[in-house]
């Protein structure tokens, strides 16, 4: 066992000692998390799925390391860590990529963007516990204390800005292809408009507080 793994071993155990609701849970999972980004050892591609589905991988830790709420609990004794993460990361990413070729199969435009239809549990329900980091993010788009979000929008349409689409992707999401219809744009106005605009703004705050390098 490398020193990593003892150190988010001994993380693990002390925070599952806590209620699901309580403070301390909450700030153990913060720890385990940005002991992991810290680590460089969680899997990592350059694809425009692979932010959506480490969010999908960060949900699935908080509710299945301490018990098990959508798969069974974490077992130490089966594998690290990181590498149980990795092996659901990586499922997640297959499973983006199959959705897209069975879209492009289908005559659908490649345009597409990002993972779509990928819930924590597939076709059942998402549980009501939503995991701090989510939390976190919906209450700082929400908040929007610097207007950033608000007053970065799809040039022309003041309406569809930045915190309109972070909040609309968070958990239960809107899929985008329902957003451009709702919205009357095409799918590839929202995609490259969130692409060079939003996705930067997103990973700033996501470092800022730890989450990514």
């Amino acid at each position: 066992m490398t020193g990593l793994d003892e150190q988010l071993r001994q993380l693990t155990t002390e925070t599952c000692k806590h209620s699901p609701t309580s403070v301390e849970r909450r700030k153990g999972f913060t720890q385990i998390i940005r002991l992991i980004q810290k680590s460089g050892k969680l899997w990592h591609e350059s694809t425009l799925d692979y932010e959506d589905a480490w969010q999908h991988t960060m949900t699935f830790l908080y509710l299945n390391l301490c018990e098990a709420t959508t798969a069974a609990q974490y077992d130490p004794a089966r594998a690290s860590i990181i590498t149980w993460l990795n092996v659901y990361l990586k499922g997640r990413l297959k499973d983006c990529y199959r959705k897209q070729q069975q879209r492009q199969y289908r005559y659908i435009s490649i345009d597409i963007p990002l993972c779509e239809n990928i819930n924590l549990i597939d076709t059942l329900e998402a549980p009501p516990d939503i995991p701090p980091m989510l939390e976190e993010v919906r209450h700082w788009a929400q908040t929007d204390a610097t207007g950033e979000l608000r007053n970065t929008h799809v040039r022309g349409r003041p309406d569809i800005t930045c915190q309109l689409l972070i909040l609309s992707r968070l958990p239960p999401e809107t899929q985008w292809q329902e957003l451009a219809r709702e919205l009357g744009v095409p799918l590839s106005t929202l995609n490259n408009f969130y692409e060079r605009k939003c996705r930067k703004i997103l990973r700033n705050f996501a470092r800022s507080q730890g989450y990514l390098e």
